[in-house]
């Protein structure tokens, strides 16, 4: 696929139209600036980070990359105007905001020469974003891993129905991890794809080598989405999984399930490895992840599958 003919390679001056999704736990400098040297676009996930801490995952990102690379930011997150700071000073290049109001902090983005992606999971907000002027929009389905939409919309529903929507550049994410998948989003309206749990079982990922290979050994039905009373969350099933099912066929309410969740889940679970009391946060997708593989790799095999299955369609015709 050429550069020049692609909205979102132009936009974000990459290679290819594939972006690795910023995920807390999972996505540091050296998962970021891998996928970006390999063609694509990295992003750090800087819900999970300090203000110093991400200073310094960008500084090492700038100095193993001379390619784009993005900041993905939770507009929830308490210092976010820390974050900000840091984003203009060190000039990176791009921002996915996600989960909160896209209006709060484009103009001031845009003002210091920041592109600004947004992510949503419906048309709806599809909408609010584009009149907020960003730049382009991840649409995530329902098989996404992590927080979810609470409309349990799927990729291949949702793609279509926000391209008819919008005008902006749009990247199709939830239940992408192959190049087959990648070209179906694409054939659905997609100018590009985010891909988030193929790349946690990658090498340079910072999730726990236990997650990892928890990952690995899991099928098709091994995950869910649960707590759409607080916010929807995609688990891989362990025994946390299993403490909150006994709690809603208790008749748990909210500040039950809160009790419950706690705080630090995820850190436990994807960071430090504890598959039993940790929040395993991973997609659909993980029921066909079969190793864990350098970053690169993973890029130049789904670039691969991508041409290979590109041209099999035309021979379909």
């Amino acid at each position: 696929m050429s550069n020049s003919h692609n909205r979102i390679c132009q936009l974000l001056d990459i290679q290819y139209p594939l972006i690795q999704a910023g995920m807390i736990w999972c996505s540091g400098w050296e998962l970021a600036s891998a996928v970006s040297n390999a063609g694509g676009l990295g992003i750090i996930g800087s819900g999970s980070m300090y203000p110093e801490i991400l200073e310094e995952q960008v500084i090492k990102c700038k100095e193993a990359t001379n390619k784009p690379f993005a900041v993905n930011l939770p507009m929830l997150y308490p210092d976010i105007d820390k974050h900000i700071e840091t984003i203009i000073k060190y000039k990176v290049p791009v921002v996915f905001t996600s989960a909160g109001n896209p209006k709060t902090w484009t103009k001031h983005l845009h003002d210091h020469g920041i592109k600004v992606v947004h992510v949503v999971s419906s048309v709806k907000f599809a909408l609010k974003a584009q009149e907020a002027g960003v730049d382009a929009i991840v649409a995530e389905g329902f098989e996404a891993g992590g927080h979810n939409g609470r409309d349990e919309t799927t990729t291949f529903c949702l793609i279509p129905m926000v391209k008819d929507a919008i005008q902006i550049p749009l990247i199709a994410a939830g239940g992408i991890g192959t190049g087959r998948g990648m070209l179906a989003a694409m054939n659905l309206g997609a100018d590009a794809v985010q891909v988030g749990s193929r790349f946690v079982t990658s090498i340079e990922s910072s999730a726990h080598e236990n997650f990892k290979q928890y990952i690995v050994a899991s099928e098709e039905g091994d995950t869910m989405l649960t707590l759409k009373e607080l916010t929807p969350v995609r688990l891989l099933k362990n025994e946390f999984y299993t403490q909150l099912q006994s709690a809603y066929q208790d008749g748990a309410d909210k500040e039950k399930l809160s009790e419950i969740l706690g705080r630090g889940r995820a850190k436990k679970g994807m960071f430090e490895g504890d598959l039993v009391e940790g929040e395993l946060e991973i997609g659909q997708i993980a029921g066909l992840i079969k190793k864990i593989m350098p970053a690169g790799e993973i890029v130049k095999e789904m670039m691969t599958e991508f041409h290979q299955a590109l041209t099999e369609q035309k021979n379909y015709i």
